[in-house]
């Protein structure tokens, strides 16, 4: 059997045996070419042994633009200029009835984003988000609701829980020791881990990830995983960077499928149990190699478009699913 080292030695993960951040780091620097596919094919048995059920989900952009915060990356980040569409947050009303419209196409996971960086006290913005969630959870029980409000007080994160919602999404987006140079010099990643131990605190599940192709190199990827499994997440979610005009990384060069690929293998082989979401990219970024890259690791992906972008038909993506589960 002609498969590389690195790669034999990651095989005690599906003996349920941790994979270090060294040895990561090794098949990060040191797998390349056909050996990649030996790498892909380990990542698919991992999640097909201990995360076997493909899921998918919707979001609603509930609040867009105007964003304080300057993270390089963001469409909605008020500090450029990129052209799209702003406005306060929706109305109670009008999120249930998309709501309704996403349940009607099987998909039973929403997701609730707003711009801005978070919620510090529970103001009046706050309340209504509160009263949006109570109507989905009465008109639409069957609906797990996810909620991304950014940075959270320990008060807010109690009154989410109190208000049944079920996921918060909150991504660390890159290696923690890099963060206010490849993401944002406005708010702190301590912030972001705070909020996320004030939802874990009150019994909310939590999904937390990032982006791939902002600049960072394999040992910030390497590091993201290992940040992840130390917060002991119930789900990853994963982004492929799309560069937008405007932004400070409209120029970044674009992730390689080859190396996205590997950054999913290594995610699931460090994360061998948890949910791991293939998000933005998927479609506008990895194109023809979307399909290869869900059986790099990843369990579930994100349907019917992002906050700013838009994205496949839900029922294209359902059949994809479909046909993964003969892998």
């Amino acid at each position: 059997m002609n498969i590389h080292q690195n790669i034999l030695n990651a095989y005690k993960v599906l003996d349920g045996e941790t994979l270090t951040r060294l040895e990561a780091l090794q098949i990060a620097k040191n797998v390349h070419g056909a050996d990649l596919l030996d790498l892909v094919s380990l990542a698919n048995k991992v999640r097909s042994k201990f995360a076997p059920e493909f899921g998918a989900c919707s979001i609603i952009n509930a609040k867009s633009g105007r964003c304080s915060q300057n993270c390089r990356f963001c469409a909605q980040s008020a500090h450029y200029d990129t052209g799209i569409e702003t406005y306060e947050l929706l109305p109670p009303e009008k999120v249930l009835a998309n709501a309704r419209e996403v349940l009607a196409t099987g998909i039973t996971t929403y997701g609730y984003v707003t711009s801005g960086c978070g919620y510090l006290e529970p103001d009046a913005e706050f309340r209504q988000i509160l009263d949006t969630v109570d109507l989905l959870r009465r008109e639409l029980p069957e609906m797990k609701i996810c909620i991304a409000l950014g940075i959270l007080s320990r008060e807010c994160a109690k009154l989410l829980a109190e208000h049944g919602v079920w996921r918060y999404n909150m991504n660390l987006q890159t290696n923690p020791a890099r963060y206010a140079e490849l993401i944002a010099d406005t708010h702190s990643i301590d912030d972001k881990i705070r909020t996320i131990r004030y939802l874990q605190e009150f019994g909310v599940t939590n999904c937390t990830g990032g982006i791939l192709g902002l600049g960072e190199n394999w040992e910030d990827r390497v590091a993201l995983a290992c940040a992840v499994r130390e917060l002991d997440v119930e789900g990853i979610t994963l982004n492929v960077l799309l560069p937008v005009p405007g932004t400070p990384v409209a120029g970044v060069p674009p992730l390689s499928p080859a190396d996205a690929a590997k950054s999913f293998a290594l995610f699931r082989l460090i994360n061998p149990r948890k949910m791991i979401k293939f998000c933005a990219g998927r479609e506008t970024t990895m194109k023809d190699f979307q399909a290869l890259l869900m059986l790099s690791g990843p369990s579930a992906l994100m349907t019917g478009g992002y906050l700013t972008t838009r994205g496949r038909q839900v029922a294209d993506d359902l059949k994809l699913i479909d046909e993964l589960a003969a892998f």
